[in-house]
């Protein structure tokens, strides 16, 4: 019998990532941190008890695999994942996209979710239960200049927890995403400083947001996405 809440968080390294994994630590919860770049996880987090820290790169389905097994050989099950990791950046007029820039944009938001979630499903599946929690954007909701494979890419994310949701309820599973407008983080401070910041999201908000689907209390919610800010 399980005793204990097991979280998967991928892009822990991240902003976000730092604020939802504190959030879990400290209600004294077993959280597995992923990102691509362990050294920079431990430069972070330090050690912290109940944590595995793990390299992973998000779009390779062999390298989130391997991470996975060591979640399950280390804390037996996962019960939620919070998957954080992607990308964003400014990109060329839609007539003059490269096909580098938006398969690029298109792995690092769209299909790392099918990668992540190919190795945990299942074992939702079998446990009959789990959450899963995409974090997308403001930006899936229409086109914006400059961004169309950004746009595009979170837009793909949003239809692919959608499908997922109703491929997985009856398994009791919960599949969800929040949408946030612009982040309250110090790199978005630093590249926008003359920005009204009345409107951003700021971090510990969109970390207790995301820890309501992450958890039974937001066992009610099937296949949506959470906005959070204005615009």
């Amino acid at each position: 019998m399980k005793t204990t809440f097991t979280l998967v968080i991928t892009g822990a390294a991240g902003a976000l990532g730092q604020a939802v994994a504190r959030h879990f630590l400290a209600a004294g919860n077993h959280v597995a941190l992923f990102d691509q770049d362990e050294t920079r996880l431990r430069s972070v987090f330090g050690t912290p008890p109940n944590a595995l820290l793990l390299a992973a790169d998000v779009t390779s389905a062999a390298s989130v695999a391997a991470a996975i097994a060591r979640v399950t050989q280390t804390f037996n099950h996962v019960d939620a994942l919070v998957h954080i990791a992607g990308g964003f950046e400014m990109g060329e007029p839609v007539h003059q996209i490269s096909r580098a820039s938006w398969d690029r944009l298109m792995d690092l938001n769209a299909w790392s979710f099918v990668n992540v979630t190919q190795a945990v499903i299942p074992l939702m599946q079998a446990q009959r239960s789990g959450q899963v929690v995409a974090v997308s954007a403001n930006a899936a909701r229409e086109g914006q200049a400059l961004k169309g494979a950004y746009c595009a890419a979170k837009s793909a994310l949003q239809r692919l927890v959608e499908s997922l949701s109703h491929e997985v309820r009856a398994d009791g599973i919960h599949v969800n995403s929040v949408a946030p407008t612009t982040l309250d983080t110090p790199a978005n401070r630093a590249a926008m400083p003359d920005a009204d910041r009345s409107a951003w999201v700021p971090l510990d908000v969109a970390a207790q947001a995301i820890a309501f689907l992450a958890t039974p209390q937001g066992a009610a919610v099937h296949g949506q996405h959470i906005q959070l800010g204005s615009n």
